[in-house]
């Protein structure tokens, strides 16, 4: 479950993420008034089973949410103000790139499998959120060239200097050499440009194993959460709440 918005006084409209037909929006009648039809299922981040109907007649509107079961609640999340924050952030980012009625089985597995790491605790948070956001960049086919400058095309292991910059207009690494301080640019370790390689590259059972140096983690997240909005053309609103909690 991806969004929820109230509707008038009783219904719902609610977004969710399914595996066989991608983005779905649907409205639930009723589901703040009566209790006994979905029993309080319907939180975010949660797995569930559902079965809905399209509208016929002449006033065609949005499908209508008939039956839903709980498979997965992921409770742990929303008890949580700080895995609330990365995990709202992530549906977001989904929302904002996906297409309704369009099939993303990789994209469905790797947020469940996110989502599963951050509601039982198998890792830390911000290492989760870089992972999430690698695979969803090569996904989503906007993930950067991080193995050479985009100037002079020399491969990072063959530069002396140990940090780079990445130039966002470019869309690419900039050795100090071919830099010529524009703005929109990101300064990221050579460290931390070959973790992020090596996790993009790796299975995610592999790839969660990795182990960041606090100074990675914070490159990493200041350069994924400026770089992932800027190509989607939107930054949402649960980053600027992300990054106030974590402050």
């Amino acid at each position: 479950m991806l969004r929820c918005v109230e509707y008038g006084d009783y219904d719902l409209i609610i977004t969710f993420f399914t595996l066989k037909r991608g983005k779905i929006t649907v409205i639930a009648k009723s589901a703040k008034k009566s209790s006994k039809r979905f029993g309080g299922i319907l939180e975010l981040f949660s797995v569930l089973d559902i079965v809905y109907s399209t509208s016929k007649g002449r006033q065609k509107g949005l499908p209508i949410l008939n039956e839903a079961a709980l498979k997965t609640p992921n409770m742990t999340i929303r008890q949580d103000i700080m895995k609330t924050a990365y995990a709202s952030y992530w549906a977001d980012l989904i929302n904002i790139w996906l297409e309704e009625g369009v099939r993303q089985d990789h994209l469905f597995h790797l947020f469940n499998h996110v989502l599963c790491l951050l509601d039982t605790g198998c890792g830390d948070d911000t290492v989760i959120s870089v992972l999430f956001q690698i695979k969803f960049l090569n996904l989503s086919g906007h993930s950067p060239d991080l193995t050479q400058c985009c100037v002079c095309h020399r491969e990072i292991d063959k530069v002396k200097t140990s940090s780079f910059i990445f130039d966002l207009s470019r869309g690419g690494l900039i050795c100090e050499g071919c830099n010529q301080g524009n703005g929109g640019q990101i300064s990221i370790g050579k460290g931390t440009l070959k973790q992020l390689q090596w996790i993009k590259k790796s299975d995610l059972k592999t790839a969660g194993r990795i182990r960041f140096t606090s100074r990675a983690i914070e490159e990493s997240l200041n350069f994924l959460e400026v770089f992932v909005p800027y190509h989607l053309g939107r930054d949402p609103k649960s980053l600027k709440f992300l990054r106030q909690i974590r402050e």
